[in-house]
Order: structure tokens, then sequence, then C-alpha cells
């Protein structure tokens, strides 16, 4: 009989806790079709997200302001302080569009320059070119020759420079000055055309004093630019202006210290006071550039001290008002020399140097 009895009791409670699943169930069921007036866990959750969620992006163009998700109407801000910071807003995001915009927009200035260990001052001259440098808008790039020495006074200037530059170095030895300079910008072109670096090509000696308008000038040349140059003799006390004669841009003569023939291996330009677009020298079939050649022949260099000269539809003078202001100046201060303050400015063709 005990047996029997707790074999009924098992069932019963088995019959109870399905009946109570069963109610549990149902009642759960009808529950989730039931409105409520509060937010579940997830519907938190999800105004949680909203809340950090990405702001529109502001897309500036002209005087209006859109954004990207402009098609549900926004009630104007009534208060005084919210618009003083919207327009502050929208001015501080127009003047970054057009830091951008110059930035992409502006050609590279590749300046060369080429030094030398005779140069007793070389290492003040390349501290104050660089310091002229620098407040250059970018881009711009340095390249700077030299031979190579035991001294690393070169290295070590354009490391503190903050400039990007490329300094290059050869072994050859020579005797002349002249010959020595042309040699280093011939392998600065080199260099320029086997890595293909497009710009504008100035060649800027040590002595060369700017205007810093000087730069943003010749980031509009197209092939080829030239300009007045003020060389200062100190020891003369007395300043040369050589350059173009221009009317408006067009280029129609040249102010010379010497009536060399043009055809003489030595230009009557100076090689400081014209510029050129890079890609001459890497377009040979455009610019009828005859085959690459050695660096020690020097050709590159004469080809485009040539093609100055005889492309007169492609040369424009800088700047544009008829090239008459001058932005350059050679200041030449040979070492020992004492200078009177008062200079006097002679004409080209009355001065001997």
């Amino acid at each position: 009989m005990g047996l029997t009895e707790r074999s009924k009791k098992k069932v019963q409670l088995y019959k109870k806790a399905i009946v109570h699943f069963l109610l549990c169930f149902v009642m759960g069921f009808f529950t989730g079709f039931a409105p409520t007036g509060k937010p579940s866990f997830f519907s938190s959750l999800s105004l949680t997200r909203s809340a950090f969620s990405p702001q529109p992006i502001e897309i500036v163009s002209g005087s209006s302001n859109r954004t990207l998700l402009d098609e549900t109407p926004v009630a104007e801000p009534t208060s005084r302080s919210t618009n003083n910071s919207d327009d502050a807003n929208s001015e501080k995001i127009q003047e970054e569009y057009k830091e951008v915009d110059e930035l992409v927009t502006r050609r590279l200035i590749i300046v060369v320059t080429p030094t030398s260990m005779k140069d007793q001052t070389r290492g003040v001259n390349l501290r104050r070119l660089s310091n002229t440098l620098r407040l250059v808008p970018p881009p711009l790039l340095w390249v700077v020759v030299e031979q190579q020495c035991e001294s690393d006074e070169v290295s070590e200037i354009l490391r503190k420079t903050g400039i990007m530059y490329r300094h290059v170095v050869f072994k050859e030895n020579f005797t002349d000055v002249e010959v020595e300079m042309d040699h280093q910008r011939n392998l600065a072109l080199n260099h320029i055309e086997h890595h293909r670096l497009s710009g504008i090509v100035h060649f800027a000696g040590l002595s060369n004093v700017y205007d810093l308008s000087f730069f943003d000038e010749i980031r509009g040349i197209e092939v080829f630019g030239t300009w007045p140059m003020a060389l200062v003799s100190a020891n003369r006390n007395r300043v040369i202006i050589e350059g173009p004669v221009c009317d408006s841009s067009e280029v129609v003569g040249w102010h010379l210290r010497k009536m060399n023939n043009l055809t003489e291996a030595k230009s009557p330009v100076h090689i400081s006071s014209f510029a050129f677009n890079s890609s001459i020298l890497w377009d040979p079939e455009r610019w009828g550039r005859p085959s690459s050649v050695q660096d020690t022949t020097q050709n590159t260099i004469k080809f485009v001290k040539n093609e100055v000269l005889e492309e007169e539809t492609q040369l424009i003078g800088i700047p544009a008002e008829g090239c008459s202001k001058i932005m350059l100046w050679d200041v030449h201060i040979p070492t020992g020399t004492t200078t009177n303050t008062r200079l006097h400015v002679t004409s080209p063709d009355s001065s001997k140097r």
C-alpha cells in the first residue's frame, strides 16, 4: 500500500507542474500583445546609441551652409550667442577649406643651391638662406650640392632647418669656380630628371636676398619665367639692375652688363634671374631636347640657358606689371671688404664689373 500511495503523489506533482507551466506560457504569450507605457530594455538601448551617433557633416559652398541630413526642417535658434557661435564655426570651416585648397593648388618650388668649401661664409649664408626658405608656404624642396669632404657642417645645417631638402654630393675636383658651380647645377638637374620631380626650378645663390612675394610669383610660371635682379657690389659702392625689359608680362628686351653674343657658351642672363618648369628635363619630344648625357658634360644647364633665350613666346616676365619690381638682390660682399653705406644705381650699359 505504501508504494501505491507514493506513485499517486508523484503523478499528482507532475500534473501540477505541467498545469503551472501551461498557465505561465499562456499568460506570457498574451502579455506580449498588450501595450505598455514604460520603455523596455531594448528601447532604452536604442536611445542610448542614437544619443552618441555622429553629427551631420557640414558642406560649405559660398555663403550658404547645408548638411547631408537637411530633409527635416530645423527651427532657427533664437539665442544670439548661438548664432555667433555658428557664424564662428562656419568661418573656421571656410578657412580650413581655403587652406587645403591652396595647399593642393600650389606648385612645388625646387630651389637649387650649389656651395663651395672655398667660401668662408658658406655656413652663415646657408643659415640665412634657410631662414628665408622657412617662411615660404609649402610645398618647397631645397636641393643643396657640395663636394664630398670630411666636414659635416652642411648636413647639420640642413637637418636643423625643418625644410624638405635633398643633399647631393660629388667627388670631382675643379680649379675653375664657375665650372664647378655649373657642374653642381647639372648634378641637381640630373637628380630632378631622374626622380621626375615636378615643379618650378630656381637657382638660388648663397648671396641672394629675397622678397617673399618672389616665391608666390614664380609659382605661376607655366614654362619659362624671368625677372629683373639687383646686383649689389659692396667694394664698388653701386647697384646694377640686370634682367628683362617687359611690356606687361611680355619680354621685349634685356638689361645686360655686357652685350655678349647669344651663341657664346657663357649666357648673358644671370643664373638666378630665371626659372622653368622641370618637365622640360624628362620630356625631350615635347621640348626638343637631345638625348640624356653624362653628368660631367654639363649639357643640361646649357640647354636650359639657351631655351630661356630662344623660347620668347613661352617666356613671361615677372611680375606681370612690366617687370618693374625688384624682388631679388645678389649681395656680394668679399671677405675683409669695408663697405660704404651709400650706394649709387647705375645703368647696365655704362657699368663695368
